[in-house]
């Protein structure tokens, strides 16, 4: 699984002219789920995401996490996380894992960091067109690989 973690001020996403979720401060995290990611990709990067101490403390350094500042948090599927793009100029997304898998373990790992941080967060539709807005804080971009974990 790969997540894409952007610490924003606000973050909405809209799909068919409707806002569907909308949070902030907070993250927007962007989901990619692989072929051959499985449940134990999705139990470490949760408490990873949770604890991640990207934001900042009262001497201005990033000593604090979205769980910390109980921030909120809105989580995006994103198929496109995947992409290679090795040969030509069309990115191929045959390494992204197909609806049947990843859509059950965007849910779970939705679910999963609700329990962690103790909080609902906010979630785009899995699939869908979507319109995503936010006002980046920093800017903090990062991403996280659960294949690169060791």
């Amino acid at each position: 699984m790969r997540a894409i973690l952007q610490r924003v001020l606000q973050a909405s996403v809209t799909v068919d002219a409707k806002i569907v979720a909308q949070a902030g401060p907070g993250l927007l995290i962007l989901l990619g789920v692989q072929e051959g990611d499985t449940s134990d990709d999705l139990s470490w990067l949760v408490p990873k995401i949770a604890r991640m101490r990207i934001f900042s403390d009262d001497e201005g350094k990033m000593n604090r996490s979205v769980q910390d500042i109980q921030g909120d948090v809105i989580v995006v599927s994103q198929f496109t996380l995947h992409a290679s793009t090795r040969k030509g100029n069309r990115p191929s997304f045959l390494s992204s894992a197909p609806t049947p898998i990843s859509e059950p373990l965007y849910q779970s790992f939705c679910t999963a960091l609700e329990a962690e941080l103790g909080k609902p967060v906010a979630r785009g539709i899995f699939g869908a067109d979507m319109k995503v807005s936010l006002t980046n804080d920093g800017p903090v971009t990062i991403l996280i690989d659960s294949r690169l974990r060791e």
